[in-house]
C-alpha cells in the first residue's frame, strides 16, 4: 500500500456521481462525466470533475437534461485516461453515492474498461435517508435538499453539482447520527451497516453505537 494511503484518515469518503447516455452499462450505455468530492467529518476536503469520451454519442434527450452536448464530448479526454485519473484521485477511500447502485456500476465498468479493478465498498445515501427520514417527502436528492435546505451548487444533472450536493446530503446524515442518535463515529462502516438495517431493527441498531437509551437514541429528527 502507498505511503500516503497508509497515513491517510479513516474518516474521508469519497462522494461520486456519474453522467451518462443511458440507465446501464450492460446495455452498452457508457459515462460522459464523472466528479468526485472527498469529505472529511463533514467537510469537502478535494474535488476532481471531467468529461470523458467513450467514443459514443449522447441521445437527445440525455442532452435535454444535463446540457452535455456531442461536441462538448468530442473535445473530451478518453474514458479510460479520465477513469485512471479518478482512479488515482480516489485511493483507497471508501465511497458514497446517491442511488449507489447506479454509480458502482458505472465505476466499475469504466474502470473495467480502463484495466483497473473497482474493490471500493458504496454506502448510498437513498438507503440511508429511507431509513433516518421516513417524513421526506420523497428521497431524489434535489427533493431531500430542498428538504433540508441545503445549498445547491451548480445545475442538476450535471456530476460535480450533483456530487457536491450528495456531499451536503451525507454531512447531514453523519450530523443527524451524531446529534440526534449520540452515535460517535457515523464512519463508512456504520454507514454501510445501517443501510442494510431494517428501520424495525433501527431503535436496536443504532443502540449498540451509543450509549443512550434506545427511545432517546432514535427519533425522528426535524428539517
Amino acid at each position: 500500500m502507498d505511503i500516503a494511503l497508509q497515513s491517510m484518515p479513516m474518516t474521508r469518503i469519497a462522494v461520486i456521481d456519474f453522467e451518462t447516455t443511458g440507465i446501464s452499462p450492460a446495455m452498452g450505455d457508457r459515462a460522459t462525466e464523472v466528479a468526485i468530492v472527498i469529505t472529511e467529518r463533514g467537510r469537502v476536503v478535494d474535488r476532481y470533475q471531467s468529461l470523458m469520451n467513450a467514443g459514443v454519442r449522447i441521445p437527445a434527450f440525455i442532452t435535454q437534461l444535463t446540457g452535455i452536448t456531442n461536441a462538448m464530448i468530442d473535445t473530451a479526454p478518453p474514458a479510460e485516461t479520465v477513469m485512471r485519473e479518478a482512479a488515482r484521485f480516489v485511493g483507497e477511500v471508501p465511497m458514497v453515492a446517491h442511488n449507489a447502485s447506479f454509480d458502482r456500476r458505472y465505476w466499475a465498468a469504466e474502470l473495467a474498461r480502463a484495466g483497473l479493478d473497482a474493490p471500493h465498498p458504496f454506502a448510498c445515501t437513498v438507503l440511508l435517508s429511507r431509513r433516518l427520514y421516513p417524513e421526506a417527502p420523497s428521497h431524489k436528492l434535489g427533493t431531500l435538499v430542498d428538504f433540508f435546505r441545503l445549498p445547491r451548487t451548480g445545475q442538476a444533472h450535471r456530476a460535480l453539482a450533483d456530487a457536491e450536493m450528495a456531499a451536503e446530503l451525507l454531512g447531514r446524515i453523519q450530523h443527524d447520527l451524531r446529534t440526534r442518535h449520540g452515535v460517535g463515529e457515523p464512519d463508512h462502516p456504520f454507514l454501510m451497516a445501517l443501510q442494510r438495517c431494517a428501520r424495525t431493527a433501527l431503535p436496536g441498531f443504532i443502540q449498540t453505537h451509543t450509549r443512550r437509551p434506545a427511545s432517546a437514541a432514535f427519533s425522528t429528527p426535524a428539517a
